[in-house]
């Protein structure tokens, strides 16, 4: 048995209308798990991250990553015959998920009422940076500006240091994970029911929630939470100290036992006997103590000796990897979490492997990402097109 013959959402059809990329990503992660997906994009106006970071021989290397397991078609949804078009293909699809703005689909006649009148089980994932309605509905919408408005830049940093941004898709990938979730949530109600719905993905919440429970504290105790650079209030010895050879490492000490095993380890056992060693927050309190004895401990040896010293003390740290380190870590290598795709266009590719391992129904990466419209004919002709309809379409300007 292969893993596309017991992949559990072998049968799902998604079609993908996003961009860029929170919405592309949901769709690729269930399309990793046996998900039929169609990437719908505008014939003159590629998904832009197929042109986002660096790219070999002028094709984009994050596309690869983002489009693996997706058959690729060009439509214009704003042309009638586009419209058409995609009412076809919705009548046979589980799943759309689209993140234009508010009233977009509404303006070409796709709304809710036209897509689930043609198809009643159809699932719609709307995914924008402030939700379907409000005040803030109809403004462009990024995960740059989430990150800002969650209240995550202002946590980040160091204390006399400017909010800080992170140099990747946080928002973005928190929200494409939720709208996996979401899109499995809405698919098991309708086996009750019968019947499909909208899902409401708004970048600025996903990314308010992993930031855990600052709006209850603030709600109950008035507490906004302050940039602490890689301190924790929770606990302390916590963050990354540098070693002999100039690398670094990062310790936490969340649980009780670990910190006064790190304690030992670093020669100073007569703070565990303070009075304020006994909880994490009167710790944090006292961050400046234990920074400067772990601190000193861990700058006089190599990041070697100091891996192996924690490991053997049952003491919690890590190195400070790059992604040279990740690629050769032998703890992902165990897991297989960067695996090697063979490409058409490039050539073996080495990317992250699907999002967890299930035993008995595993995923798959079965291509990466393809051409822009490389499946168009194909998959516009299993719809049950002519080739005089496809004709057609491409006079009109729909494909």
């Amino acid at each position: 048995m292969t893993a596309s013959t017991t992949a559990p959402l072998t049968g799902l059809r998604v079609l993908d209308l996003a961009t860029l990329f929170a919405g592309p990503m949901a769709a690729t992660l269930l399309g990793d798990f046996g998900a039929e997906v169609v990437k719908i994009e505008h014939p003159d106006k590629p998904d832009p991250s197929r042109g986002h970071g660096p790219s070999k021989d002028g094709v984009g290397l994050w596309w690869k990553m983002l489009g693996r397991n997706k058959r690729t078609m060009t439509l214009d949804l704003s042309k009638p015959g586009g419209r058409a078009t995609l009412l076809r293909l919705a009548a046979t699809t589980d799943v759309i998920i689209e993140n234009f703005r508010p009233g977009t689909l509404e303006k070409w006649e796709l709304g809710w009422p036209e897509l689930s009148a043609v198809n009643p089980r159809l699932v719609l994932a709307r995914v924008t940076g402030f939700g379907q309605f409000g005040p803030y509905a109809h403004r462009p919408g990024f995960g740059t500006l989430a990150e800002a408005m969650s209240g995550f830049a202002a946590i980040t940093g160091e204390p006399d240091s400017p909010p800080t941004l992170p140099p990747f898709g946080l928002a973005d990938s928190i929200a494409g994970l939720t709208t996996a979730y979401a899109v499995m949530t809405a698919l098991a109600a309708r086996e009750r029911t019968g019947e499909g719905q909208v899902v409401d993905m708004a970048l600025i919440e996903p990314i308010l929630a992993a930031l855990g429970p600052q709006p209850l504290w603030y709600d109950q105790l008035g507490h906004v939470q302050p940039r602490t650079g890689n301190r924790s209030p929770n606990n302390a010895p916590r963050g990354v100290y540098r070693t002999a050879d100039g690398t670094w490492v990062a310790v936490s000490t969340s649980a009780q036992s670990v910190a006064e095993r790190v304690m030992r380890l670093v020669g100073r056992p007569e703070l565990i006997d303070e009075p304020w060693f006994a909880s994490g927050a009167e710790r944090a309190r006292h961050a400046d103590v234990l920074d400067e004895a772990v601190g000193g401990w861990i700058a006089a040896r190599t990041r070697t000796d100091v891996l192996a010293a924690f490991e053997k003390a049952e003491a919690a740290v890590a190195p400070v990897q790059d992604v040279r380190d990740v690629m050769a870590d032998p703890q992902y290598q165990a897991l297989g979490t960067i695996t090697t795709v063979d490409d058409p266009e490039l050539g073996p590719l080495r990317m992250q492997n699907v999002l967890f391992r299930l035993s008995a129904t595993p995923g798959a990466i079965r291509w990466a990402g393809r051409p822009h419209g490389a499946d168009t004919e194909e998959i516009l002709t299993e719809l049950g097109l002519t080739p005089d309809d496809l004709t057609a379409l491409r006079a009109e300007g729909a494909l």
